[in-house]
């Protein structure tokens, strides 16, 4: 492993190690703060007229909302379930559209509507 890669490396595995101790509900709350950290790092790659970098950070973003929406058991609350994939759903599409027409005010939309949800999650983790 060169020297150059260490840092990367370190940060990863520590990382990895931190995901593997996290119960359910705190690994939620990280999968959304990363949604909400991968849609602002599109908007600034936007804002640069990066392209590939943004459409790469908007492909992270809808990768968790997927992985948000799968995690969904519909047993326990079918009516909240509906209404979070139904959410999931909205961000999605609107992410897509940002990444064709290069849209940051979509970006920051679903960061509004993204942000109440992780910060009930927090709460109820007390991390709030």
């Amino acid at each position: 492993m060169s020297a150059m890669h260490l840092p990367h490396e370190v940060a990863l595995r520590y990382r990895n190690a931190q995901v593997k101790q996290c119960s359910p509900a705190e690994l939620v709350l990280l999968l959304f703060d990363g949604a909400i950290r991968f849609s602002s790092e599109a908007e600034a790659a936007m804002e640069k007229g990066d392209r590939a970098r943004s459409g790469e950070r908007i492909g992270r973003c809808i990768a968790i909302l997927e992985q948000l929406e799968g995690g969904l058991d519909r047993s326990h609350a079918p009516e909240l379930c509906d209404n979070l994939a139904a959410l999931y759903t909205f961000c999605r599409s609107r992410l897509l559209a940002a990444n064709l027409t290069q849209d940051r005010a979509a970006l920051e939309e679903i960061r509004r509507v993204l942000r109440p949800v992780r910060d009930g999650w927090a709460e109820i983790l007390g991390k709030g």
